[in-house]
């Protein structure tokens, strides 16, 4: 299902055609895959994007103060703790908004934590843990996830980016599609080019 018709949450920000794959209920995308979003850190995921069942963006709000020798979050119990140590709960660490490149593929299970950005075209294999930032079409499995190898070459990577096939007008995509599942980095960037004129 198509997440931006659906998305109501204005701190999550998806592009169009991205899209959640669960097999119950897709409309649920909020509330099963974006966790602990209690802060002002947003979420933003590209255009074209699949995402796979039971892949999960935790947001800072998961994060505990380690100030001491206890990250116990007393005060989120209420009274008497909350008077006493709020504040601290409160000073957890953010590490910011978390991106999600144009023409991602998060894997079946996979898991971001805050504030990480995953680059255009990047592949998350099912079940990783990312911990860190993902460069553009590398492939990363694991936990923590690691760059298990290179999707495309320096150059070729860097004619992707310029071509830019996500940010074109919708015909034109609908018109090269065979080009940009199957094509060549030089091929999306002639009709970039052209396109441009």
């Amino acid at each position: 299902m198509f997440l931006r018709p659906i998305v109501r949450d204005p701190r999550i920000e998806v592009g169009e055609y991205s899209y959640y794959d669960h097999p119950g209920d897709p409309l649920a995308f909020e509330r099963d895959a974006v966790l602990y979003g209690f802060g002002p850190e947003r979420l933003v995921i590209g255009r074209f994007c699949a995402i796979g069942a039971g892949v999960r963006f935790l947001m800072p709000g998961a994060n505990h103060a380690d100030l001491g020798p206890s990250t116990f979050p007393f005060g989120i119990f209420g009274e008497p703790w909350a008077q006493r140590t709020m504040d601290l709960v409160m000073s957890a660490p953010s590490r910011g908004d978390t991106h999600v490149g144009h023409d991602v593929w998060l894997g079946y299970q996979a898991l971001v934590l805050p504030g990480v950005t995953i680059g255009h075209g990047a592949v998350i294999a099912a079940a990783s843990v990312v911990a860190a930032d993902v460069p553009p079409y590398a492939i990363v499995a694991g936990n923590p996830a690691h760059v298990v190898r290179r999707r495309y070459d320096d150059g070729d990577v860097r004619r992707l980016l310029r071509a830019a096939w996500w940010d074109w007008p919708i015909d034109l995509v609908t018109e090269h599609a065979r080009t940009i599942m199957a094509g060549t980095p030089e091929e999306l960037e002639a009709i970039a080019s052209a396109a441009r004129g």
